[in-house]
């Protein structure tokens, strides 16, 4: 249990004995009602039909373990008090911290604490106090909290750093279930969509490649009868599906007591992502996103794995097996073989990189180059090289640069493309989904959360992005444009409506001009001006995927502007639409048709 006099300021704690009861009942209480809160929910008169149903199915299944096959590997033991012991086990650990932070905003204010390096070095320490034990949550709860740290992970330019390197481990690296369990899901599946036993199909099946939230990835060989290909095996973890609806709500709840303004985006990703649990839908989606792809200007560039559909159901997935290594991590590689093959020192001059991107946003320190980086790294554990075997280093690492700054412009590129052209795209493009393969070209993979956009949405979101990206930004024609998109305000304050724009689909740069650490303190900002009361559905996984992208970039040491690389692709789809182009010039809006 986190006791929290141990991460409050010191001015909290009393040595009284009554104080610190009364205080820990209070604590408690919230804690308490919290839990209930989440309970009563998750048990909604829907559900209290099943709770006999349920608990007679998990006695069953406990006094006969043969009955396990036959009832389902998906369904087997499931606890009907699980949500509410999730619930105590969230809000056990991450109450503490919400009223440390709440504590420490509020101390700040009232103290008058303006010194912005003090206030820096506060956050600071208290960001590096509770990353640890927000990992320490995700990992005993999984579920949906894996997603959510698999997001914060790839913000790393409104995410403290602190928070980004604790949970980028999370990308693919969360422990995965146990191999013969897997294999006993796979088995289940196979044996009820096709009547086939796992040696049927898989000549071999090997350890798991990488495991996530709702599941994990196992290599594998087919049989000569359906191919002798390698594979790539998605399997769903036990009960994924009914952890993350209940999770929904426990998150939902932290939304209302600290992430005021999130409930409407929340429950356009709870739509979304509940899609998530049907592997056959992924599959249908990773041969369409291919097919475009295909016929696209980025056939040869660009590889999206394809699905064996005969072998897939609701819970597995069986793919095309990519050669590669993760963007980030292959750009880690290249570094670490310029400094002599030493990954740590690589890691280092990365994350100093990072560092000097997030000091410069927050505490006014001035950024230092990339080359200035190198070559105080170099000089601590390289004094020996000469002047020209620097140089050369020097000269390998711009290559690196380029390179890298290349790969995240296709990246850009095809996702336009597939935005703009094809109206299909990934509304999850963390970094654990893209791949630098062996034959040079990027692969994408997960498209669990593919979004598709019709016409109409389309042409009015080039719209937006076409004024954003103009070098001299009319905010009239950026303003109508939201409002064409379906975006509405209170007042209908064009200015602050064009700043919503650049926020949800260019950059966080206004926000941290005007010193606002994250993108949400800049959204309640601008709420606090004109709130926003419509927000279109089709809007917000694009606007995620902006935000993505451009923690992506600050992954990889880049600033990004996502409208100055999807313009050319938002001109092409209102180009392409002929005589609408003539319409959307006047200011008046099509009528949509399909």
């Amino acid at each position: 249990m986190v006791v929290i006099k141990d991460t409050m300021p010191a001015a909290v704690a009393t040595p009284r004995q009554g104080r610190r009861r009364h205080y820990h009942l209070h604590r408690w209480q919230l804690v308490c009602f919290c839990v209930a809160w989440n309970f009563f929910s998750a048990a909604s008169s829907a559900d209290r039909p099943n709770f006999l149903n349920k608990q007679l199915r998990s006695t069953l299944t406990k006094a006969n373990p043969i009955l396990c096959t036959t009832i389902g590997v998906r369904e087997q033991a499931v606890n009907p008090l699980e949500p509410t012991i999730r619930a105590l086990k969230f809000w056990r650990r991450v109450a503490p911290i919400v009223v440390h932070y709440k504590f420490t905003e509020y101390w700040l204010k009232v103290a008058h604490v303006d010194d912005k390096k003090k206030r820096y070095e506060i956050w600071e320490k208290l960001h590096s106090t509770h990353a640890p034990a927000g990992l320490k949550c995700i990992l005993e709860l999984r579920g949906l909290f894996v997603k959510i740290g698999q997001v914060m992970s790839s913000r790393a330019d409104f995410i403290p750093r602190q928070y980004v390197d604790v949970f980028s481990g999370l990308q693919d690296s969360v422990p995965p279930w146990e191999k013969d369990r897997v294999q006993q899901i796979v088995q289940q599946s196979l044996m009820e969509s096709q009547g086939l036993q796992l040696d049927d199909v898989f000549e071999t099946f090997d350890e798991v490649l990488g495991s996530a939230s709702i599941g994990q990835v196992h290599k594998a060989k087919l049989t000569p009868q359906f191919g002798g290909e390698v594979v790539a095996v998605k399997v769903m973890h036990p009960n994924a599906e009914t952890r993350f609806r209940n999770d929904f709500k426990i998150f939902r709840t932290l939304c209302k007591v600290a992430l005021p303004g999130w409930d409407p985006i929340l429950r356009e990703l709870e739509m979304q992502m509940m899609t998530e649990f049907d592997y056959t839908n992924e599959g249908n989606n990773l041969l369409r996103v291919g097919k475009n792809m295909a016929k696209s200007p980025y056939a040869n560039k660009v590889k999206v794995p394809h699905p064996m559909l005969d072998l897939c159901s609701k819970n597995l997935l069986v793919m095309e097996y990519l050669e590669g290594k993760k963007l980030a991590v292959s750009i880690e590689d290249k570094l670490a073989s310029i400094l002599g093959g030493d990954r740590l020192v690589a890691r280092k001059v990365l994350k100093a990189k990072q560092q000097a991107l997030f000091e410069s946003k927050h505490s006014g320190h001035q950024k230092k180059g990339f080359l200035k980086d190198l070559n105080d790294i170099l000089g601590e554990s390289n004094s020996s090289l000469s002047v020209l075997e620097k140089a050369a280093k020097a000269r390998k690492l711009m290559s690196m640069t380029r390179d890298a700054r290349n790969k995240l412009s296709l990246l850009l590129d095809a996702t336009g493309h597939q935005i703009f052209n094809d109206g299909l795209y990934n509304g999850d493009p963390h970094p654990g989904n893209i791949l630098v393969l062996d034959c040079g070209r990027l692969g994408l993979i997960d498209y669990g959360q593919t979004r598709s956009l019709t016409k109409a949405d389309r042409l009015a979101l080039a719209a937006v992005v076409c004024a954003l990206g103009r070098k001299t930004v009319d905010i009239d024609e950026v303003s109508k444009a939201m409002n064409e998109f379906g975006f509405h305000s209170r007042d209908n304050n064009e200015a602050n409506i064009a700043k919503f724009a650049a926020l949800y689909f260019d950059s966080d740069s206004a926000g941290k001009s005007l010193g606002y650490a994250t993108p949400q303190k800049y959204l309640q900002h601008l709420n606090s001006i004109d709130p926003m009361v419509e927000v279109p559905d089709p809007a917000v996984f694009v606007a995620r995927t902006s935000f993505l992208f451009r923690g992506l970039g600050a992954l990889l040491q880049q600033q990004l502007h996502t409208s100055q690389h999807w313009k050319k692709h938002a001109k092409i789809a209102i180009d392409a639409d002929g005589e609408k182009l003539q319409l959307y010039n006047l200011g008046i809006t099509p009528i949509a048709s399909e």
